[in-house]
């Protein structure tokens, strides 16, 4: 293991110290299994992913209403006030 040195706010430390408390777990620990979960999301989702799946999506599906263009305004309000 590599020793590393940061600073954390008062409130990140609380935080930390209640979550090692309540795992059984030391605040080195916490932040190990943090870093390791932060890498593997960082590995997986990508930033440019959900714009890609929504520009995929878009124009796939019918609604059957041919004016949602032009009164999608109308029709979510309608749809809330339900």
């Amino acid at each position: 293991m590599v020793r590393t040195q940061i600073q954390l706010s008062e409130d990140q430390v609380v935080a930390l110290k209640r979550i090692a408390a309540s795992q059984h777990k030391s605040m080195a620990a916490v932040i190990r299994q943090a870093v390791d979960l932060f890498a593997r999301l960082g590995e997986t989702a990508d930033q440019k992913q959900p714009r890609e799946r929504a520009l995929r999506a878009a124009g796939r599906f019918k609604s059957g209403t041919h004016d949602l263009a032009e009164k999608h305004d109308d029709y979510l309000a309608e749809a809330f006030s339900e």
